[in-house]
């Protein structure tokens, strides 16, 4: 698979003083841990979006927690510099760190992250990352800011199959706040999008609202009917 490269299109970081020690500490602590042999077979399994250190998750979130030992809460140009300068080095885990990272410190950020966001989920993108940021940085962002639901409905429609990907999936974690027409809406604007991702999240997100409300699905994927695709269908019903 054809990677894009990061340094090409990357927004300039913002000056952090706390990215500077974070990024110096990272790449001290991480460049050490790396496993030629397993980064070989996680970028294998990966299809070869980029290259890795062979860091298992369990030893290299252990090796964050010393990365990130008494470094402080961040703000949003913390957060932003952090994520940009990860997404510029080479080795995957450096971009698993920012997502980890972004997880945890999604309540520092405002509506104003989001084309950073979008720049993640469009560079050096694959499902890893992607799902991720969608679940856990997108969707915090707009419940936290209902204006920016806007904004997803221009992502759903986004040349990037990533962005539009994120677009279904930033409600994942909603359950009750679900916004229902927003979703089924997404599910029938992609409905044929060719892309196995685009088809996959599709039947993810309904799948996991019917989790919360599996009549409103049932019914739902009934009035679709040939519309969604099969996958989509078999995916979004796949607990009943």
């Amino acid at each position: 698979m054809p990677r894009v490269n990061p340094a090409a299109d990357t927004p300039a970081p913002p000056d952090s003083t706390l990215a500077d020690t974070v990024l110096e500490r990272l790449v001290a602590v991480y460049a050490p841990a790396a496993d030629p042999v397993r980064a070989e077979g996680a970028a294998a399994y990966m299809k070869h979006v980029a290259p890795f250190l062979g860091i298992p998750t369990p030893e290299r979130r252990a090796l964050s927690r010393t990365v990130l030992a008494g470094a402080g809460r961040p703000d949003e140009a913390d957060c932003t510099a952090i994520a940009l300068r990860c997404w510029r080095l080479p080795e995957r885990e450096y971009q698993y760190f920012a997502v980890d990272y972004l997880r945890r410190y999604v309540g520092c950020c405002t509506s104003g992250f989001l084309p950073v966001l979008h720049h993640l989920v469009t560079t050096v993108p694959w499902w890893d990352t992607v799902d991720l940021l969608a679940a856990h940085v997108a969707g915090p962002l707009v419940a936290a800011d209902p204006a920016l639901a806007r904004e997803m409905d221009r992502w759903i429609d986004d040349p990037s199959l990533w962005a539009a990907r994120t677009a279904l999936l930033h409600q994942l974690r909603y359950r009750e706040a679900t916004d229902t027409d927003r979703l089924f809406g997404y599910c029938l604007r992609r409905a044929d999008h060719p892309d196995f991702f685009i088809r996959k999240a599709i039947g993810w997100a309904l799948r996991e609202y019917a989790k919360t409300d599996p009549t409103a699905v049932r019914d739902f994927v009934e009035r679709a009917g040939p519309r969604l695709s099969p996958l989509s269908a078999r995916e979004a019903l796949k607990n009943r």
